[in-house]
């Protein structure tokens, strides 16, 4: 964003809120080249972005100016578009000729598409407004505004030619709320969210807007005292209008979003015979044993089953582990990744654990990262019982090479569609080929416009309940590996104090 006029009025001493509200702010300062945002109706972003607007076309060059175009899907956006742009043209003092109404001069086919301009004299830029969509805008050079992207006629067309700006230093954002999951604005944004297209994605829902002062700014505008209780009536009132549409219209989630989010094909595709995976389910009663009983049980086990994988793997990767945990119901899942020199995270072998006490979960969790080669970092499972071990993981090993991670609805919505995005691209492979880990990476689905594992239940071949722990370890696992990847480390153990100690000759 280019800088705010010095001969502004000083407001400092005024008992008023700041002009733009703190989602709009963020939205501004973004300079990114191409920014996404999705959001709610009524959330005032286009009225934020006509403020950026006109200080770009207002400065000089070497101090960012450019032409903005902004393409609107109707003719009222725009002129509600342009009369922003004039009130703050007026509001930044800046000199501006009148809003001048013409037709696109491109090509013949959009010849008859009407325009709106404001122009800066002490530029040399404009801000062209427009209501449809142009067939060509190559050739021309600037800022390029798609606002409701979601709602125009072959947006993928519009955006491959606004996109070219790109490369010579134009900047393109894109605002829009959703309209249905298939839509080319909300594969964009899945694009960016899973690194397949460079770019940022903001969000606006309603209850966000609400929160970061919308109502208080609605009050002002109505002359009325904001209260507590007349927000809440307030927000009631607004989602009763949308009804069924409050989702898609409000809580930026794309409507008819459903089935598997992974295809059995896609899966299927990077699936090896030669991945095995280790089961080692522990019968009622063991966690009565003694402590030196179920440690021993659980190292022989270890020995024989975990040990010669682990002696195969080849020393000259570095290594990850992704955790899902479950101690009576659900299924512990370790996932590790070798990342082999050319980025491929490859699964050596997947290792779960079905009603296994606390103490052998981290007995097996260590024995395991010890003997990973050159592990680099790992992502735990933190919700619940699982906060011990995540906790106790992050000790040993360092809070750099240990991410504890609360699966929030937020974690599911940035970090999933890069998974999605290794599996399609061929670096994330060798996942076992194996009935009960393609039912729970089929188990994701989108739920609320997020790929995640829904609450329902399935059952396994053991005839055991699984709730997609596979997909979840999976996930955290290749999570840890964008994350916490850092270069190769060499892992020595560190002792620990016996008082503090739990795994005492465990090893």
């Amino acid at each position: 964003m280019t800088a705010v006029p010095a001969n502004l009025p000083n407001t400092a001493t005024v008992d008023a809120p700041a002009v733009l509200m703190g989602y709009q702010q963020r939205w501004v300062a973004d300079a990114s080249p191409l920014k996404v945002i999705e959001k709610s109706r009524r959330t005032g972003l286009t009225w934020g972005e006509a403020a950026d607007d006109v200080l770009t076309a207002a400065s000089a060059r070497n101090a960012g100016g450019q032409n903005v175009y902004y393409i609107a899907y109707n003719q009222d956006m725009t002129i509600e578009y342009i009369q922003a742009c004039g009130m703050w043209a007026r509001v930044f003092n800046y000199a501006a000729g009148e809003i001048e109404e013409g037709f696109w001069d491109g090509d013949e086919e959009d010849k008859h598409i009407k325009t709106f301009t404001i122009r800066f004299p002490a530029s040399g830029f404009r801000i062209v407004a427009l209501s449809s969509r142009p067939s060509n805008l190559r050739g021309r050079q600037g800022v390029i505004v798609i606002d409701e992207a979601a709602f125009h006629d072959k947006l993928d067309e519009l955006l491959k030619a606004a996109l070219a700006m790109l490369i010579w230093g134009g900047k393109v954002r894109v605002i829009s709320t959703h309209n249905g999951s298939d839509n080319p604005f909300n594969e964009l944004v899945e694009d960016i969210r899973a690194g397949k297209r460079a770019g940022v994605v903001h969000r606006v829902a309603f209850q966000e807007a609400v929160a970061d002062g919308l109502y208080r700014r609605v009050c002002m505008r109505l002359g009325k005292d904001w209260c507590a209780e007349d927000e809440a009536a307030w927000m009631a009132s607004v989602y009763a209008f949308y009804g069924s549409g409050a989702e898609e219209e409000l809580d930026c989630v794309p409507s008819n979003g459903g089935g598997a989010w992974l295809s059995r094909a896609l899966i299927e595709s990077r699936m090896s015979a030669d991945t095995p995976v280790l089961r080692w389910e522990c019968k009622q009663g063991f966690e009565l044993l003694p402590d030196h009983i179920r440690a021993a049980e659980c190292r022989d086990w270890l020995e024989e089953n975990l040990a010669p994988l682990l002696a195969a793997l080849p020393e000259d990767a570095i290594s990850f582990n992704g955790e899902d945990f479950g101690r009576s119901g659900d299924l512990t899942v370790h996932v590790p990744l070798i990342q082999l020199h050319n980025l491929t995270r490859k699964v050596p072998f997947i290792l779960e654990l079905r009603n296994v006490p606390f103490r052998q979960q981290e007995q097996v969790a260590f024995y395991l990262l010890d003997r990973l080669p050159r592990f680099t970092g790992g992502a735990f499972d933190a919700r619940g019982n699982g906060q011990f071990l995540a906790e106790f993981a992050m000790q040993r090993y360092g809070a750099t090479r240990i991410q504890q991670v609360m699966l929030t609805e937020s974690w599911y919505r940035e970090h999933m569609p890069p998974v999605k995005a290794a599996l399609e691209d061929g670096t994330l492979v060798d996942l076992p080929k194996d009935a009960d880990v393609l039912a729970d990476l089929r188990a994701v689905q989108i739920v609320k416009g997020v790929p995640r594992v829904p609450e329902t239940r399935t059952t396994g071949d053991d005839k055991g309940q699984r709730h997609g722990d596979a997909a979840v370890a999976v996930a955290l696992a290749y999570f840890a590996s964008r994350e916490i990847n850092k270069g190769p480390v060499t892992v020595k153990s560190r002792g620990r104090r016996k008082s503090q100690s739990l795994t005492k000759g465990y090893r």
